[in-house]
């Protein structure tokens, strides 16, 4: 009898380790999506195309860029806020500089504040979406095209939202294959 309470108990011990694990793995693919659908944590929403509405109601976007401490960019919204009316297309630039002798490859993370606004602001496009790769002295203008959804003004707790922070945090990441070969090949015929 003890024998199988034992068998008993330590077959209920593997089965939460296995549902324990399983959990922790499905958490950052589910908490991705849960963020990407509610816009919590900041998560902007994704279109192709503008608004259907636009409404006459004004709202103020401020803008702020950071980089990493890894990072050797200086990255800094070219404007940092504007004023555009509820479902307007608004379209920002920042401006990113490799002040560095070598190609940098980086990629930016985003968030949206407050929280409650995240899933009301829609990305048309953004430098966001893709790897930016930047040569040695190089400075790019980079655009972010977007649009405050009109149903902000009907959410329970958004429409208080009167100004939104668009900020970014460009990070490094490792150069693509065929910009790594080609520095090093430089850098050998250099030397």
């Amino acid at each position: 009898m003890a024998m199988q309470n034992t068998q008993r108990t330590a077959m209920y011990a593997v089965g939460v380790v296995v549902l324990m694990g399983a959990l922790a793995w499905a958490s950052v693919p589910f908490y991705s999506w849960f963020c990407r659908v509610t816009g919590f944590g900041g998560t902007t929403a994704v279109a192709e195309g503008g608004a259907d509405e636009i409404l006459d109601q004004m709202i103020t976007i401020r803008f702020d860029g950071t980089v990493s401490p890894d990072l050797d960019w200086e990255f800094k919204p070219v404007v940092r806020q504007m004023d555009i009316r509820i479902g307007e297309t608004g379209l920002a630039f920042y401006e990113a500089t490799n002040p560095t002798d070598r190609p940098i490859a980086g990629t930016a993370a985003y968030n949206v504040a407050p929280y409650e606004a995240g899933g009301f602001f829609t990305k048309i496009d953004c430098f966001c979406f893709t790897e930016q790769v930047l040569q040695p002295g190089e400075s790019v203008m980079m655009p972010v095209s977007f649009y405050v959804d009109p149903e902000i003004v009907t959410d329970r707790d958004a429409k208080y939202v009167h100004h939104i922070t668009l900020s970014y945090t460009f990070y490094e990441t490792e150069l693509p294959e065929d910009v790594a070969s080609l520095s090093a090949t430089s850098e050998a015929n250099v030397n």
